[in-house]
This record gives structure tokens, C-alpha cells and sequence, in this order.
């Protein structure tokens, strides 16, 4: 059942701070297929410091989940975010229209 508060937090993780935009498009590439931290930083073309950061500020706020250990962690969105996924498309796509 989707979390009532989701688009509050949403708003938050992906407008209200710095790092946004990366962070959906972590978001955007996970939907797809499990990544692990060194081909998100390939994908995205960013640091793989970067990648770290945004993943812990995902992690820690319950909208991915890894599984495995070490060098071997992949990285796939969490059932909360799976369940609430409607409410990230349609702050997704506010953001996209606040950009153009």
C-alpha cells in the first residue's frame, strides 16, 4: 500500500537538496537492472566518490536496498520506493517541467 508521506520525502531527496538530479537518475537507472557502485559511476560518468554519497543518502532513506557483500554489493530499488514508484514518476516529471 503507497506510503501517504512518500511525495513529501520525494520532494525532498530529489528538489529540496543538492544532488537531486543524480540521484533520480540512480533512481531511473535501478529501475532497469541492480547496479553496483562502480558501474553507476561508469553509467552516469561521475565519481565513483559521488556515486558513494548519493547511494548513502538513498540507502538511508529507505529508496534502494543492496543485497551481497564487499565488492560484490548490488544495488536495486527497495520495495518502499517499488511501492510508491507512481508518486516518484509524477514529482519526477514536476521536476522535469520546472526545468524547461
Amino acid at each position: 500500500m503507497p506510503d501517504p508521506d512518500a511525495k513529501r520525502l520525494l520532494w525532498f531527496l530529489f528538489a529540496g537538496s543538492r544532488g537531486g538530479e543524480n540521484r533520480i537518475k540512480i533512481i531511473d537507472l535501478l529501475k532497469d537492472r541492480p547496479y553496483n557502485m562502480n558501474q553507476l559511476a561508469e553509467a552516469m560518468n561521475l565519481d565513483y566518490k559521488a556515486i558513494q554519497h548519493h547511494i548513502g543518502v538513498l540507502e538511508k532513506n529507505n529508496m534502494v536496498a543492496k543485497s551481497g557483500e564487499k565488492y560484490g554489493v548490488l544495488y536495486f530499488i527497495s520495495n518502499y520506493l517499488d511501492v510508491n514508484i507512481n508518486a516518484f514518476n509524477e514529482v519526477k516529471s514536476a521536476i522535469e517541467k520546472k526545468r524547461r
